[in-house]
């Protein structure tokens, strides 16, 4: 890993090529790596324009920047349809910036494959200026998110590294100061749950406080059974439709219940057809009735709330006259 580190931070180095005065001489990607057969009477074998054996540049050709751009890809471990790909994933960004961003994810720790994966999902990546990559990835090392860590993290959640940086700090800041996880708490929760980044900092606090105080999970579990990465909706029915059969309990103050209730992984890991056969007991149509009741329970809810707020008003501005 160190030295593939040095070689990253020496192809970092390659000097930018004269964009604007080549740019009518430069082929595009596609171009660059096309191929072309060796004149044999057996015929030949196919090989990279300007490039030899073992997608080297050939000794008789001045290999174009591209071609050392590709000569590097294929010296971190991209394979020759993976720098297809990566070149003609986002024609308007020249090849060196190409460079420089896939660089910053391979000193991250991830692998070729991987970068493929979020750059595939996420061609707008390659937009981004250099400094702004170089910025977030630091962010993300301060949060443990490095050396293998922030695969799973880029292909669930690529956009990471084009998000706002005061919503990620929104985020972070929730789980640290509002839900009280650990700084290892929050970097195991973002490993294993990525698609929180995404979330309402004001939602993720809603969903934490009914995990704890409603079902009575504690820190560890909910970051153990990956509980964050769930919906509210699915959350809530699945926990109030065992809760009405009486078949889940809110544990009392000292972490006790009469029932011994369901494990998690057993309530929201699973189907939703393996859910009502093995935990809820219970049928297809009994559940469908019930979300569409729990629906209406709450929009009333919200309803009243919302009429409480509005006359709420009305008497201050009565009293205020």
């Amino acid at each position: 890993m160190a030295a593939l580190g040095r070689k990253v931070l020496a192809w970092r180095r390659l000097p930018p090529p004269a964009w604007a005065s080549a740019a009518e001489r430069t082929p595009p990607p596609a171009a660059g790596l096309r191929r072309r057969t060796a004149a044999s009477r057996g015929g030949g074998r196919e090989e990279p324009c300007g490039v030899g054996p073992g997608g080297r540049p050939s000794a008789d050709a001045a290999p174009s920047p591209l071609d050392r751009v590709a000569g590097s890809l294929l010296d971190m471990g991209f394979a020759e349809a993976q720098v297809r790909e990566l070149l003609g994933l986002q024609p308007a960004a020249s090849p060196q910036q190409l460079l420089d961003v896939v660089s910053e994810f391979m000193l991250l720790g991830v692998d070729p494959g991987p970068v493929c994966v979020a750059l595939r999902k996420s061609p707008q990546l390659l937009k981004l200026p250099v400094p702004r990559v170089r910025k977030r990835s630091a962010y993300l090392r301060r949060l443990g998110l490095a050396e293998g860590k922030l695969k799973r993290v880029l292909h669930c959640c690529p956009e990471v590294f084009t998000m706002h940086q005061q919503h990620v700090e929104g985020v972070v800041g929730v789980l640290k100061g509002k839900c009280l996880f650990s700084a290892e708490q929050v970097t195991e929760i973002l490993h294993r749950c990525p698609q929180v980044l995404r979330e309402d900092p004001g939602d993720l606090e809603y969903k934490f406080q009914y995990a704890y105080f409603r079902m009575g999970i504690k820190h560890l579990d909910i970051v153990r059974s990956d509980f964050l990465q769930y919906s509210v909706t699915k959350i809530k029915q699945r926990h109030t439709y065992l809760e009405r059969l009486g078949r889940y309990q809110t544990p009392d103050k000292k972490g006790q219940t009469q029932i011994p209730n369901p494990l998690l992984k057993d309530v929201l890991r699973v189907s939703e057809a393996e859910f009502l056969a093995r935990t809820a007991c219970s049928s297809a149509e009994e559940f469908e009735v019930f979300k569409k009741l729990l629906a209406r329970e709450e929009e009333e809810v919200s309803e009243s709330g919302d009429e409480d707020g509005d006359e709420g008003e009305g008497e201050e501005g009565e009293q205020q006259r």
